[in-house]
């Protein structure tokens, strides 16, 4: 274990490079940028770096200088607009609209602009905040720009951290948050006070494909630097995803995740973090002290990294919201039971939480540490050549990682450990621990599709579909015997069991159990609010069956048609939350792709704000995002799961529209009815 010690000295010391911080500036430092979400043209939009104390012009040019930028130039194609935008923005947070503001100027004078007044000639020892220019470029990929003139420092605790910017927000890459570990323990808060340069992510967490076990890093994107953290009154909320990956793949650094949408549009904190996977992160012995959950426990470490710090990157941490896709969906659900977890923040987001039939059971309903042991870590002790050994955690220890995730059948899944994880489920009769939390759960329309195997051939029956996917045979019999989910008509008979399966998965896996979770959540008053959507349209998403979660070409819609059949697929729903269609580098299929992108990162951040996922009336003015603010006119206000409404879930679409619970019959056939949590 000494490598993994030294490699992570390595990474995490490398030489930091000099760079101006709000401390050498004497101000705090405020990104803005009038984001559409339209990626095509956002290069063309200026953003600008906000000085938060008042200067001379004079010195105004100084600090804008010392951030390799100068004083906002008042020209652009999307000037005129942006900048009454963001001064509107600005008067909204506070900020009176007759003050001034530093800008550019092409004459010999001293130029400011108000919101009020627009741009004026101003005495040049005026006392005023500045408006710097911000010509960090704009690119559709994950990479962060080596260039040092984009660099910026962050005191917090002792620490420096050098991060840098881009088009969209400040960036903290690959920040170490745990001290070295040995495998098969419970990681620690980083404790360290040594430079830490925050230029690259980190190396993903150790998974079949690759990665290392030196991965314990997270991502900071900010809209706000603070002079002082612990005083300042402008903290923005922040959120924190958990990636998905079945708990044995993915990392932070998909452009999938990537926060600078969120931040620019949302003025939010976006934080990500790695986690330990597979049998590295979820091994369970029967040795009483390997007690599994250390994929978990190293959430709940990001957490507490994050009140810690967050502050000094202008997050405020009493007002965190955790997010999470697919596993990482299971892990909010775990932490919203998991006590060690309470207090670290106050609203949970999970996108496609697994749960029901087949491979989705152990998200929801947890092992026992004997069972996975039995089912899992003991043909794994077999099966690696630790079977005869004096000491099993100790041969383990020894042998490389990818010996250990790349076993047949790796322990993979959440047990009840004692600590972190002390019931066999989440509890929503007021009977186990529950965080005093604001809670949003959600899937997409077919979330099951991926769920179901391989597509069918001419010879498949429905019965061996579900049956292979783990549904019991009785049940499955009794499904589709029931008449509540007829074989679809049409000229394929392969696509017609596609389609009827597919939405037995989707209810038995996700739809079911997620209505019943909410539906007793809020009978029994275990949050403090519950909210439900589905989204009715998706972008790609995860696609092991090619050609099901796009739709087809037609004319005028050479990407696809999204008015045509298509199946709304896993993580289809996280290009629009996340903002991120840019990122993926994907043109936009229709107009309602952008609206509904821009629509999705609006309800998102304000539920961070406010855990209420409406936006105000007055911040969607502010920040001129008309189209939200149609959308959401039309469609009507976001109501909360509560025993008397009875359209308690929001079908997310152009139209925005709101829904009765579905599929209630047909949850019942499958053994998960709206009462099964009480």
């Amino acid at each position: 274990m000494l490598l993994t010690v030294v490699l992570w000295l390595a990474f995490c010391l490398k030489p930091v490079l000099s760079a101006t911080s709000p401390y050498d500036l004497g101000t705090g430092l405020h990104f803005l940028l009038q984001n559409d979400l339209n990626w095509h043209t956002t290069f063309e939009h200026n953003g600008s770096i906000v000085l938060d104390r008042v200067f001379s012009n004079d010195q105004a040019i100084q600090a804008c200088q010392k951030l390799n930028e100068s004083l906002l130039p008042v020209t652009g194609i999307y000037f005129e607009s942006d900048i009454r935008l963001l001064l509107s923005y600005l008067a909204h947070q506070g900020h009176d609209p007759r003050q001034g503001f530093w800008v550019g100027s092409s004459r010999n004078i001293c130029s400011a602009i108000s919101l009020r007044d627009g741009i004026h000639w101003v005495p040049c020892d005026t006392r005023l905040k500045g408006l710097c220019s911000q010509s960090a470029p704009y690119r559709t990929n994950k990479e962060t720009d080596p260039r040092s003139e984009f660099h910026i420092d962050v005191r917090s605790q002792g620490t420096v951290f050098t991060g840098t910017r881009d088009k969209l927000s400040f960036r903290f890459l690959g920040i170490p948050y745990a001290e070295p570990f040995q495998r098969f323990t419970y990681s620690k808060v980083h404790a360290g006070t040594s430079p830490i340069s925050a230029l690259q992510y980190g190396p993903a967490c150790a998974q079949s494909s690759g990665g290392s076990e030196n991965c314990l890093f997270l991502n900071v994107y900010t809209p706000y630097l603070p002079l002082n953290g612990e005083i300042s009154q402008g903290l923005k909320p922040v959120m924190v995803w958990i990636h998905g990956g079945g708990f044995t793949g993915g990392d932070a650094s998909n452009s999938i995740y990537d926060g600078g949408n969120l931040v620019s549009r949302g003025d939010v904190v976006v934080v990500n973090m790695n986690y330990c996977l597979g049998t590295l992160g979820f091994l369970a012995l029967d040795d009483g002290i390997t007690n599994g959950n250390f994929g978990i426990a190293d959430v709940i470490t990001a957490l507490q990294w994050v009140q810690k710090h967050i502050a000094s990157f202008g997050g405020d941490p009493n007002l965190v919201t955790i997010l999470g896709n697919s596993a990482g969906a299971g892990a909010v659900r775990a932490l919203i039971a998991a006590k060690p977890a309470f207090g670290l923040f106050k609203g949970a987001i999970a996108h496609s939480s697994l749960g029901g039939f087949g491979y989705a059971t152990a998200y929801a309903r947890y092992y026992t540490i004997q069972q996975q042991f039995e089912g899992y870590a003991k043909p794994l002790i077999v099966n690696v050549g630790c079977g005869n050994a004096t000491d099993v955690l100790a041969c383990l220890r020894e042998l490389p990682a990818q010996t250990l995730l790349n076993a047949p059948n790796p322990p993979r899944y959440i047990v009840v450990d004692g600590e972190y994880i002390t019931t066999d489920e989440l509890k929503l009769d007021g009977s186990g621990p529950a965080a005093d939390a604001h809670v949003m759960f959600g899937w997409t329309r077919d979330d099951g599709s991926d769920f179901i195997g391989a597509f069918p051939t001419d010879n498949t029956t429905a019965l061996e579909k579900l049956t292979g996917a783990g549904l019991d045979v009785t049940v499955a019999r009794r499904a589709l015997y029931s008449g509540l989910f007829p074989l679809p008509v049409g000229p394929n008979p392969a696509w017609n069991l596609f389609n009827q399966t597919t939405r037995i998965s989707t209810d038995g896996q996700f739809l079911c159990v997620n209505q019943a979770t909410l539906s007793a959540a809020a009978k029994n008053g275990v949050f403090r609010s519950v909210y439900a959507y589905q989204f009715d349209r998706t972008f790609g998403g995860w696609e092991p069956l090619p050609g099901t979660c796009n739709p087809p070409a037609a004319p005028g819609y050479p990407r696809g048609d999204p008015k045509l059949p298509y199946f709304r697929c896993h993580d289809g729903d996280l290009p629009y939350t996340n903002g991120n269609i840019g990122q993926l580098s994907r043109p936009f299929r229709d107009w309602d792709d952008l609206v509904m992108e821009q629509l999705s990162v609006d309800i998102w951040t304000s539920f961070a704000r406010t855990f209420n996922p409406n936006p105000s009336a007055e911040f969607l003015e502010a920040r001129g995002y008309h189209n939200t603010s149609l959308v959401l006119r039309r469609g009507g206000r976001w109501n909360s799961v509560t025993p008397g409404n009875r359209l308690p879930l929001k079908l997310i679409d152009v139209p925005f529209r709101d829904s009765k619970w579905l599929e209630v019959p047909q949850c019942e056939v499958l053994g998960y009815p709206l009462t099964m949590y009480g």
